[in-house]
């Protein structure tokens, strides 16, 4: 898989900077219901392959992006990688709202949590947010046959990595209310 540096590859419009993933060299990487299942760098088993932990992968750049990208109106999807950016955009700003109102660490750790234990909904299933960017099955048939498990396994994975690297990333001790300490 090619891949430039985060950052390399980025729109303008005369609005908004949108950051596109590096990752689009599609080669040899498997698709559920049409979502790339791209190395992570996790300990969590699932379908996705196992990255280098010095490496760079899909929930470090929606992380790293998110500033960016979380204002876009448009975003010209150039990858299918693009449209997992876009869903992870989402989920990160879901796990913010949620550590919002915690006022320590512990609480924090609870409210992110609690949000890792929800149900991953999939293409084609009640509350899945975009029900047009990946390909929704059109019978059980068709689930199986675009391994829609697979992708719910996938989804909840990136998930639980992606609240561990943001909630390492960006929680410090500034945003403790009161100075509260943690133990």
């Amino acid at each position: 898989m090619s891949r430039g540096p985060i950052g390399n590859s980025l729109s303008t419009s005369s609005e908004v900077v949108v950051y596109h993933s590096s990752f689009v060299d599609e080669e040899g990487i498997s698709k559920a219901c049409g979502c790339p299942l791209l190395p992570l760098k996790s300990h969590i088993r699932g379908p996705a392959p196992v990255s280098e932990q010095d490496t760079t992968d899909i929930v470090d750049e929606a992380i790293t992006f998110f500033r960016a990208n979380v204002f876009f109106k448009n975003f010209d999807i150039k990858s299918s990688s693009d449209k997992l950016l876009i869903y992870l955009t989402l989920y990160i700003n879901i796990a913010l709202k949620r550590l919002e109102g915690c006022r320590t660490l512990a609480e924090g750790t609870k409210a992110i949590i609690n949000l890792g234990l929800e149900n991953v909904p999939v293409p084609g299933e009640t509350g899945f947010p975009f029900p047009g960017l990946f390909s929704a099955p059109q019978s059980q048939k068709e689930a199986v046959e675009q391994d829609c498990m697979s992708l719910k396994t996938s989804l909840t994975g990136i998930k639980e990595v992606g609240i561990s690297d943001l909630f390492r990333k960006d929680w410090d001790e500034s945003m403790l209310v009161d100075d509260v300490k943690t133990s």
